[in-house]
C-alpha cells in the first residue's frame, strides 16, 4: 500500500545531499542517542556521533526534532512546510521537477514502503520512546539506505543470503533493514501484478466472456472466478509473446556481437558470465549520482489511517485472488502420498493428516483437486466427494455442479446422481447451471423422462435454453425414437431466432426415415431447404428409404431420379433401398431395369445392393440365383452381413435344405442380441413351413428370453403345428 495514496498533504525531506555523511542536524540526532533509556529489547543499536555502538540510555532526552511530520530541514538549511512552503518554480523548472518525479517514481515507492513498515518496527522494539526519538531514529536509518543506494551497495545488500552489519549499524539493525527491503520489494513486485492483473480484467475480451457467462446463468463466485482465470490467461499469453520478443532481442544482440571484433566479443563473453552468475534477486532499477526521493506523510499515527489501511485491504482481497499456503516438510510428503494414491485405496486417512497439518483454506483445497485432477484422475473423483464436507472447503453449490459434470463427461452416471442426491439431502436445490449440466448427462444416457425434468426445470425458473442444451434434448428424443416432439423444439429454436444445425436436422430426418414417417421427412427436408442447407447425396437417400419403409416406390423414384438431376451420383446405400422399395410390392422388373440403366452409368453393385437381392431372391425361393448373388458378395473380398444369414436360414429352411439351414442357424445363435422381433418371428415363421417344429419351439424360446412377445399370427402358427403334429425331422 502506497503512503502516497494516503495522505493528501506532502511532506518531502530531501537527502540527497548527505551522500552517506550526517547532514546538519545528524550530530544533533547523535547526540542523544547516547542519553535515551535502554529500552525493554536491545535488539537495535544506533552509532554515536564517534561511531561506537552502544544501547540507547536516558528516557530524558530533549527532543531532537519537534513537529518532526510538520517541519523537516533540508541539508541546506531550507525550511519547508506541509502548509504551502514550497519554492516558486517557473514553467521549465516545473517540468523538468515532473519529469524527475515520474522517473523517481519507482525509489519513491519503495522508501514510502520502507519508512512505513520500518516505524511499526521502531514502535515495537522502543516501547518507551515518545514519537519525536522514534521518527529521528527512522531519519537516520532512511538516510544510510539512501547512501547505500547512491552507492549502489543496495543491490549487494538484498542479494547476499544473510545481511552483513555495516560500519555506521549493528548486526541486527542491519539484518533488520535487509528484512524490511526485500519485504518492500516483493510487495511492490505484487502490486504491479495486481495493476497489470487489473487492465487484463477490464479487457473487452473477458467482459465478453463475463457476459456470455452471465447469459447462461453463471453468477457469484463462480464467475468471479471464471473472470480472474480467463483475465490470468490472457495475461500469461500476453507475457509469453513478450519472452518471445525479449528473446528475439537478445537473439539479434547476439548475432551483432558475433560480427563484431574478437576482443568485443571476448568481454560481452565475460560480461554474460558474470550476469549468470549474480544471483537472481527483486532489485530496484540503478541509478547514477545522487538519489532524489520523497517521504509522504511521517505523521500517521492518526487512527484514521488504520481504518483506511484496513479497508484498502479488504478490497484488495475481493479484487486479487487468495495465494495457497506454501507446502513443505512433512506436508508436502503427505500431499504427494495423496497424489499417488491408487484407484483402490481409501483417501481419508491421508487426507485427514493433510488436514491437520495444513490447516487448509478454499485455495489450498481448490490448489490439491486441480493437481489430483491432472495427475490422478481416478482419485479425483473420491477425494472431491470427500472434500465436500469439510468444513474448509466452504461448499457451495458450484462445486456440487462441478464434480456432477466431471463424472457426466466420464459416463459415470451412478457416481453423478450420488452427488445429486447429496446435494438435495444438504437443502441444496439444483440451479439452472445445474439443470443445464443434468440435460446433457440424462440425453447423452440416454434417460430420456430424466432429461425432461431437467428440461422443464430449466423452463421453471425463467431459463431460455441455448443451443446445446437444445442439441442435447433434441438428440435424446431422436434417440428414445420420439422424432415428433424433437421437431416441436426445433420448431420452438426457429422461434426464437435461433438456427438448428445441419446435424440436427439429418438426426431428425434420420429418424422419420427409419420409421417410414414420409410427412416427417418431408417436412424436415423442406425446412432444411428454408435454411440454406442444399440437398445432399445423405438427405436424398433418406427420403428415399422414408418412401420405400412406407411402400410408395413411386414417389421413392421420383426422390431418387431428383437426386441424380441436382449432380449427386447415387452410391451402393442409395441403391439398396430404391430396390428395397420394390422389393416390398414385389416388382422385380423395375428393380432390374434400374440396374441395368445403372450399370450402363458405370454403377458397381456393392454389399448393401447385393444383400437385398439375395433377400428378395430367398422369399422367391429362387435358390440358385441367390446363392449367384451370395458368392458376389465373397467375390467383393467382404464376409456376408449378419441380415444375409437371416435370408438364407429363412430360404433354406423353406426349401428343406437342411445342413444349409443349419449353418445358417448356428450363425444366427451364435448373435442372437443383434436379433429384432421381427427377424425372431421370420427365422420361427421359415422353420414352421419346412417342419422343423423343435428348433421352431427353441428359436421360440430365444426370443422370449430377449423380452419379445410373439405376435398373434404367430402364436396361431406354433399351436397349430402342435394339433397337427407334423413330423419332420429335427436339425439337431
Amino acid at each position: 500500500m502506497s503512503l502516497r495514496h494516503l495522505v493528501s498533504r506532502k511532506t518531502i525531506n530531501n537527502l540527497s545531499s548527505t551522500n552517506g555523511k550526517s547532514p546538519s542536524m545528524y550530530p544533533y540526532i547523535y547526540r542523544n542517542f547516547t542519553t535515551i533509556t535502554a529500552p525493554i529489547s536491545s535488539r537495535f543499536h544506533f552509532p554515536n556521533s564517534d561511531g561506537s555502538f552502544k544501547p540507547l540510555q536516558n528516557p530524558n532526552c530533549l527532543k531532537p526534532i519537534s513537529s518532526f511530520s510538520t517541519h523537516i530541514h533540508s541539508a541546506d538549511g531550507t525550511k519547508l512546510s506541509h502548509l504551502g512552503g514550497y519554492p516558486k518554480l517557473n514553467s521549465e523548472e516545473f517540468e523538468e521537477e515532473e519529469e524527475e518525479e515520474e522517473e523517481d517514481g519507482t525509489m519513491n515507492e519503495f522508501l514510502s514502503r520502507f519508512v512505513w513498515i520500518m516505524r511499526g518496527k521502531l514502535y515495537e522494539v522502543y516501547t518507551d520512546c515518545d514519537k519525536e526519538t522514534i521518527e529521528a531514529m527512522l531519519l537516520v536509518v532512511v538516510g544510510k539506505v539512501v547512501s547505500e543506494m547512491e552507492k549502489g551497495g543496495l543491490e549487494q545488500m538484498l542479494g547476499a543470503a544473510v545481511a552483513a552489519p555495516s560500519q555506521d549499524f549493528s548486526e541486527d539493525l542491519w539484518r533488520t533493514v535487509w528484512e524490511v527491503s526485500n519485504m518492500v520489494l516483493d510487495d511492490m513486485r505484487k502490486e504491479k501484478m495486481k495493476e497489470k492483473m487489473k487492465g487484463f480484467l477490464q479487457s473487452e475480451e473477458v467482459k465478453e466472456m463475463c457476459r456470455f457467462a452471465g447469459e447462461v446463468g453463471i453468477r457469484g463466485d463462480m464467475l468471479r472466478e471464471l473472470r480472474f482465470k480467463w483475465a490470468r490467461e490472457k495475461m500469461e499469453e500476453s507475457e509469453f509473446y513478450e519472452s518471445l520478443e525479449c528473446m528475439r532481442e537478445e537473439a539479434r544482440a547476439q548475432d551483432e556481437g558475433e560480427k563484431s571484433e574478437g576482443k568485443q566479443a571476448e568481454t560481452m563473453g565475460d560480461e554474460a558470465v558474470m550476469a549468470e552468475e549474480k544471483p537472481k534477486v527483486v532489485s530496484l532499477p540503478k541509478r547514477r549520482g545522487k538519489i532524489r526521493y520523497k517521504i509522504y506523510g511521517l505523521d500517521l499515527s492518526d487512527p484514521k489511517w488504520a481504518e483506511v489501511a484496513d479497508k484498502i485491504h479488504e478490497r484488495g482481497e475481493l479484487i486479487w485472488p487468495e495465494e495457497p499456503k506454501p507446502i513443505s516438510g512433512k506436508c508436502k510428503l503427505v500431499t504427494e502420498s495423496i497424489l499417488s494414491l491408487n484407484k483402490e485405496e481409501d483417501p481419508s486417512p491421508v487426507l485427514a493428516e493433510w488436514v491437520e497439518l495444513l490447516q487448509p483454506g478454499r485455495i489450498d483445497w481448490i490448489t490439491l483437486l486441480d493437481r489430483l485432477k491432472e495427475q490422478n484422475n481416478s482419485v479425483y473423483f473420491k477425494v472431491a466427494e470427500l472434500v465436500l464436507c469439510e468444513e474448509s472447503f466452504q461448499t457451495n453449490i458450484r462445486d456440487y455442479s462441478k464434480l456432477i459434470d466431471a463424472h457426466a463427461k466420464e459416463n459415470h452416471l451412478e457416481d453423478a446422481e450420488r452427488i445429486l442426491k447429496k446435494m438435495n439431502e444438504n437443502g441444496i436445490v439444483p440451479d439452472i447451471l445445474t439443470a443445464t449440466v443434468l440435460v446433457h448427462m440424462y440425453s447423452k444416457a440416454g434417460n430420456i423422462e430424466r432429461a425432461k425434468e431437467a428440461f422443464e426445470s430449466l423452463r421453471s425458473q425463467g431459463f431460455q435454453p441455448d443451443m446445446k442444451v437444445y442439441n442435447s434434448m433434441i438428440m435424446a428424443y431422436v434417440n428414445a425414437g420420439q422424432p415428433k416432439l424433437g421437431e416441436s423444439l426445433m420448431r420452438e429454436m426457429e422461434a426464437r431466432d435461433m438456427k438448428p444445425t445441419q446435424e440436427i436436422y439429418m438426426a431428425l430426418l434420420r429418424s422419420f426415415a427409419q420409421r417410414g414417417d414420409v410427412g416427417g421427412a418431408g417436412r424436415i427436408a423442406n425446412t432444411m431447404q428454408f435454411a440454406g442447407f442444399q440437398p445432399s447425396l445423405e438427405s436424398c437417400t433418406l427420403l428415399v428409404e422414408a418412401y420405400g419403409q412406407s411402400g410408395d416406390p413411386d414417389l421413392a423414384r421420383s426422390n431418387f431420379d431428383y437426386m441424380i438431376k441436382v449432380g449427386h451420383r447415387p452410391d451402393d446405400r442409395c441403391t439398396a433401398s430404391m430396390i428395397a422399395a420394390y422389393e416390398r410390392k414385389n416388382l422385380l422388373d423395375k428393380a432390374l431395369n434400374l440396374l441395368l440403366q445403372l450399370e450402363k452409368d458405370g454403377f458397381q453393385p456393392g454389399v448393401a445392393t447385393y444383400t437385398v437381392l439375395v433377400d428378395w431372391l430367398g422369399k422367391l425361393q429362387l435358390v440358385n440365383e441367390a446363392e449367384q448373388l451370395l458368392d458376389k458378395i465373397v467375390e467383393l473380398g467382404e464376409a456376408p452381413p449378419f441380415k444375409v444369414h437371416i435370408s438364407l436360414c429363412d430360404m433354406y429352411s423353406r426349401a428343406g435344405v437342411e445342413k444349409k439351414s443349419l449353418q445358417a442357424l448356428g450363425a444366427l445363435e451364435a448373435k442372437t442380441e443383434q436379433l429384432g422381433p421381427d427377424d425372431f418371428e421370420r427365422i420361427i415363421n421359415g422353420l414352421l413351413a419346412g417342419g422343423f417344429m423343435e428348433d421352431a419351439k427353441r428359436i421360440h424360446g430365444l426370443m422370449e428370453a430377449r423380452g419379445f412377445a410373439a405376435s398373434e399370427p404367430l402364436k396361431v402358427a406354433l399351436m397349430a403345428s402342435q394339433a397337427f403334429s407334423r413330423r419332420r425331422p429335427t436339425m439337431r
